[in-house]
């Protein structure tokens, strides 16, 4: 909660006590009421900070104004929206159950010090006004913890999507590396600068990340499959890319690249020879890719994160993907909508 909102309602309680005199039995607002309406909508400044605190405080400064005889008018919301924001961002019942308490306690004061009667209609007010900040509050809360696992889960998928390839690739490559040494030292050592560079690249893929960087800010799509293309080859395996060029949003293009990028590395990781073919065309307003490991005796893959990642993010930005075996191999085949022109 910002602090505009406080100002506001500072601003606003000073405007109703100038223009709303009070009626009797109620004493009209002077400076100790006005003193009372300021100091509730300030409290709130530190709502997000200390919520059950400002609650505390703003349930005071509602029964003390009723105990000095004002209006409830405006102090109430004050009461109500503390409330809200304890539910909103307290999620342990402890700290909702000591919540709902003090407002309650508040209520019981407010109706024993309040000169004015207290009837159905102002029960069925205070009933509702507390449901509502309360489930409101709750909503609230589900919501940005679910907006939170949601950026957790992209950040697992980004996390595991580009470093789980990098690795990949830099144990085959040391593995090929180690094996041939004593008899081709430099290609040995051609494998060794292959890790490096990789594992180069891996700590600015990590350093993005954390960053969180705008993904236009990315390589293109052919300029990035070319180099994946090059690294495959040179950890041993033969790749074959057929790039027709294609044209999608700043989105589509990451997922397209962490598509391909995963589905080379699970044909890397299991699978130790054949062929890896990568095709990708644009038909129309949709962009067709399809990754094949040529082999045979490949089964029904088993639920993973890497599948369920490419899945997932072709789901995201209105596309779909099938993985399985097929007659010449293991294929991963996806669409992804093209960008549209205005």
């Amino acid at each position: 909660m910002r602090f505009w909102l406080p100002a506001a309602l500072a601003a606003g309680s000073l405007v109703f006590a100038l223009a709303t005199p009070a009626e009797p039995p109620y004493r009209d607002f002077d400076a100790a009421g006005l003193c009372i309406g300021l100091a509730g909508a300030l409290c709130l400044a530190w709502i997000q900070s200390a919520p059950l605190p400002v609650l505390a405080a703003v349930c005071a400064i509602l029964t003390g104004n009723a105990a000095a005889g004002y209006p409830v008018v405006f102090v109430q919301w004050l009461a109500w929206i503390a409330l809200f924001g304890c539910f909103a961002l307290h999620g342990d019942l402890t700290r909702r159950a000591a919540a709902a308490a003090l407002a309650g306690l508040a209520v019981v004061a407010y109706v024993a010090l309040d000169r004015g009667p207290t009837g159905a209609s102002e029960l069925t007010g205070i009933a509702m006004s507390f449901l509502i900040a309360t489930v409101g509050g709750d909503a609230a809360h589900s919501r940005r913890a679910r907006v939170v696992l949601e950026e957790r889960a992209r950040l697992a998928r980004e996390l595991h999507d580009a470093l789980g390839h990098a690795v990949n690739v830099m144990v085959m490559q040391a593995a090929v590396g180690q094996r041939v040494f004593a008899e081709n030292p430099a290609f040995g050592r051609e494998a060794l600068r292959h890790v490096e560079t990789l594992g180069r690249g891996a700590l600015v893929e990590l350093d993005q990340l954390l960053k969180v960087l705008d993904p236009r800010s990315e390589a293109p799509v052919a300029t990035d499959l070319a180099e994946l293309a090059a690294r495959v080859r040179a950890a041993g395996r033969e790749l074959d890319l057929d790039d027709g060029g294609v044209d999608l949003p700043p989105g589509g293009d990451r997922a397209l690249r962490r598509i391909v990028q995963e589905a080379v590395t699970n044909a890397l990781r299991h699978s130790a020879s054949g062929r890896i073919r990568v095709r990708l065309h644009q038909v129309g307003d949709e962009v067709r890719l399809e990754v094949t490991n040529e082999g045979t005796g490949f089964a029904e893959p088993l639920p993973g994160r890497g599948l369920a990642n490419m899945r997932e993010r072709a789901r995201l930005e209105g596309g779909d993907l099938h993985a399985g075996p097929g007659l010449d191999g293991f294929t991963v085949r996806a669409t992804l909508p093209a960008r549209t022109r205005s």
